[in-house]
């Protein structure tokens, strides 16, 4: 066992009282509050208030006031500085807040440093590069002239206000971020809501965007029950784009919220049942360990990962039996065992969704090749499992489980192939893994996702755009399509 300790102000902040981040300050107290709990030992570390009406009332009220006035005071060059000073603190809390967040999710500790901080951090510097070069264009005019009169045309790229951005508890730094950074580089502000298994990071960043130098206003944090909380903000006439990052049924229903809410702007990165297809050429050595950074990064706990694995058939029974081994040497324990391998899930909910389709499975004539079992431990820790599917149409081949099960097919040819990665209403990831570039070329195009890698899996890129196909949803996140997603395009027509 290598348990990191907890660092002293880590103690200090679970140990106080948390709620809200409005306006610049802390704001506590309430009539409800939900306990956070340790996914490693099942332990009450901190509790957190609900935000009530009049807190989210309050929220988007200071939101609204900043952004038209002291950040729309603020320029361009200033807003990405101060971005980067976020990035700044952020560095230099890093193992403070890598803490606070495994404690709260059950990321393992190196994952909370190198995901949720590390790559935060970059995402942020990235958003603050674009601050000053959102741009529009000017364009010669057609219009007829009568009394020879001129026409110049132009565009601008105005922000579009307030920004309520519904986050996840899988990652909750680095999807925060993606949203508030988004916002606040283009002029924006935001309220960010937290999921109530993971309100505390998102406290504590707050707080040190104060201390960067971001004005009071600028970001906010509401927590509570996302059944009540969530709409509040999206039916909040202040509020004039939503970006929500979950599950396809809740953004469906955000979705059509904002829509009834006065047609708000929205970006939905919705969930995915996300393909893997290895071509017959690939070694089996290389495919497991394609299959294992696949599947089994944070527990299967990633929009991005792989659930279905297609394997020629040729190879289907040696890539499962070295699977096996791989799986069964896994070190499975605690977010802050730096030796551990593979941590717990995120909550008591999700573990109990998991070990229901074990039983789909084993009532579908799945054959398990690995796992399928709660694992050892206090926490809500469940083995790394794979299942060899009986057919495309079995339950676990269809719905997204969104953890560390991956589910097997064998394919006899690249139709077939193809024809299974593309046979549901999914479309946020692919990848395809082969040592024949003339055939990985071929297949992307072909292949319905937002996203497809070749002999690569869960890479992402801030320059990179993000998004998903036909269920998994609308709009892209990072890269420069960010900008076209929180701005409105004005027209201006000058006749001289």
């Amino acid at each position: 066992m290598s348990e990191i300790s907890l660092l002293p102000e880590v103690q200090v902040f679970l140990g106080r009282e948390h709620g809200q981040f409005i306006d610049g300050r802390a704001i506590t107290g309430g009539d409800v509050a939900t306990d956070v709990v340790n996914p490693s030992n099942r332990k009450i570390i901190a509790s957190v208030h609900h935000a009530s009406p009049f807190d989210v009332e309050h929220a988007v009220a200071s939101a609204h006031e900043a952004f038209t006035g002291s950040w729309r005071k603020t320029s361009p060059a200033r807003r990405g500085e101060l971005l980067n000073h976020l990035a700044d603190l952020m560095q230099q809390h890093r193992e403070e807040l890598a803490q606070i967040e495994s404690v709260s999710s059950g990321k393992l500790i190196g994952l909370s440093r190198a995901f949720e901080i590390d790559y935060t951090i970059s995402f942020l510097r990235y958003y603050a590069g674009w601050a000053t070069k959102i741009h529009g264009r000017t364009m010669e005019l057609s219009l007829p002239s009568a009394h020879d009169e001129r026409y110049t045309g132009l565009t601008l790229r105005q922000p579009l206000g307030v920004v309520a951005g519904i986050v996840p508890w899988n990652f909750s730094i680095m999807i925060a971020a993606w949203k508030f950074g988004s916002a606040l580089a283009c002029g924006c502000t935001a309220v960010i809501k937290p999921s109530e298994f993971t309100p505390l990071t998102m406290l504590r960043i707050a707080e040190l965007a104060i201390e960067a130098g971001i004005p009071a206003g600028v970001l906010n944090v509401v927590n509570g029950n996302g059944a009540t909380v969530g709409p509040a903000l999206i039916a909040h006439p202040n509020v004039s784009k939503v970006t929500f990052t979950g599950s396809v049924p809740t953004g469906l229903g955000v979705g059509i919220a904002a829509m009834q809410a006065g047609l708000k702007h929205v970006t939905l990165e919705l969930g995915g049942k996300n393909p893997a297809g290895f071509l017959r050429d690939f070694p089996v050595d290389r495919t497991v360990e394609g299959i294992i950074e696949a599947a089994y990064l944070h527990q299967g706990e990633v929009c991005a990962s792989a659930e279905r694995f297609y394997v020629h058939r040729s190879r289907i029974d040696d890539v499962l039996d070295a699977l096996r081994k791989a799986l069964s040497t896994l070190k499975i324990g605690s977010a802050l065992d730096e030796s551990a391998q593979f941590g717990p899930l995120a909550n008591s909910s999700h573990l109990a969704k998991v070990m229901s389709y074990f039983e789909k499975a084993k009532a579908e004539s799945g054959k398990f090749v690995y796992g399928g079992l709660a694992a050892e431990g206090e926490g809500f820790f469940v083995q790394p499992t794979a299942i060899l599917a009986s057919s495309q149409t079995d339950t676990i081949m269809k719905e997204e489980i969104f953890g560390p099960v991956a589910s097997f097919l064998p394919y006899e040819d690249e139709e077939e192939l193809l024809h299974y990665m593309n046979d549901t209403r999914f479309g946020l990831t692919a990848s395809v893994w082969t040592n024949d570039l003339s055939k990985a070329l071929r297949l992307v195009p072909s292949v319905e996702a937002g996203t497809v890698w070749v002999n690569m899996h869960n890479y992402i890129d801030p320059a990179m755009p993000f998004g998903g196909v036909k269920s998994s949803g609308i709009g892209r996140e990072f890269g420069e399509a960010f900008i076209e997603h929180f701005t409105g395009l004005k027209s201006v027509i000058i006749r001289y």
